[in-house]
């Protein structure tokens, strides 16, 4: 198959396919020998520890280590170079691939997914594929002809049609991605992970239409590895109302650290016979805003539930009685809230 005829089928149903990174994250386990993978990924990249090189620079985020990338008058011509090439059988080529934030910076040292697909579809349309690879790095030995090579770090990916003709083929592939980190606050307090979480999405908040997340239930200290550009995050402290939207905007290379501040507070609610005593078991509980807005509703002598600063009235049944209590939540004001059965 000719290059032209590749970069055609790219840019026809080929590149629909890859777009859209997004739907994978979230789409069931497609056919081995479609464009996407069986496993996709989440475009969370896993901390190891912190002696480790930083793939952005002196931002905290770790990766695998691995040798470090020689200047252009230092790196040894491509072509020559036989010692970090394979053993290549008559008919077939080594691809030496690579991958960049962009141009003039250093090969991305780990957290790539390589896929190697056949050119020409098969009968039912799909793309066969041939060699998968998680090496920063990787030399690939392929029979000689024409491939679409895939490259995915976190959510952010590069595709492009690569002739294997020489005897040594090399590929560099420029990824403009950037990771983002995310915690959030209560005043100067850092909420604890598993209290919190956040929805990322494309573009700024204030665009029209709408929109899935690009990435859901990101917890406290994940690092999210996304395309260059402006992304809002959706944080959501507890699961009531204490909600906090941000726009931010992610460069390549780097590492952005956002923190969310929420204005909020974590209540207890309690029935009590009188001030102090014992909590009533098989309570219901509805917490409502003074215009009768249901924010929570929950079962239990002890409920917990975190909300945003304001006034709200708790409602209470028991034993098929009814009792209520307007009460007010004060940033970083934890605490308890009882109403009285009388």
């Amino acid at each position: 198959m000719k290059r032209e005829s590749a970069i055609a089928a790219l840019r026809g149903g080929l590149w629909r396919a890859l777009v859209p990174v997004v739907i994978a994250v979230t789409t069931p386990a497609l056919a081995q020998n479609s464009l996407f993978s069986a496993t996709p990924s989440t475009g969370l990249i896993s901390p190891v520890p912190a002696t480790r090189s930083d793939m952005f620079g002196p931002s905290n985020l770790p990766v695998s280590s691995a040798p470090p990338a020689q200047s252009p008058s230092q790196a040894p011509n491509s072509t020559t170079t036989t010692a970090s090439i394979p053993a290549v059988p008559a008919g077939q080529v080594a691809l030496a691939l690579s991958a960049r934030f962009g141009k003039d910076t250093q090969p991305i040292g780990g957290g790539l997914t390589w896929r190697v697909y056949n050119a020409k579809a098969d009968a039912n349309g799909s793309f066969k594929l041939v060699k998968e690879d998680k090496s920063p790095t990787p030399t690939l030995v392929l029979p000689a002809g024409t491939y679409i090579v895939h490259v995915g770090f976190g959510l952010a990916t590069a595709v492009k049609p690569v002739d294997l003709r020489a005897a040594n083929v090399r590929e560099d592939f420029d990824l403009p991605a950037g990771g983002l980190r995310i915690e959030g606050k209560v005043g100067d307090v850092r909420i604890p992970p598993g209290q919190i979480s956040f929805d990322v999405y494309k573009g700024s908040q204030f665009e029209a239409g709408d929109r899935r997340p690009i990435a859901e239930h990101v917890m406290t200290s994940d690092v999210l590895v996304v395309p260059e550009g402006t992304y809002y995050i959706v944080s959501n402290y507890g699961d009531a109302n204490s909600v906090v939207r941000s726009d931010i905007r992610v460069q390549a290379g780097k590492l952005t650290d956002i923190t969310v501040t929420h204005r909020a507070a974590a209540i207890t609610l309690k029935l009590v016979t009188d001030r102090g005593g014992e909590a009533l078991a098989n309570t219901a509980w509805s917490v409502l805003t003074p215009g009768g807005d249901v924010i929570k509703e929950s079962i239990g002598a002890f409920p917990r539930v975190i909300l945003a600063e304001g006034e709200y009235r708790a409602i209470a049944r028991n034993e098929g009685k009814v009792f209520e209590r307007e009460f007010k939540v004060v940033t970083g004001v934890d605490g308890d809230v009882e109403v009285q059965a009388r």
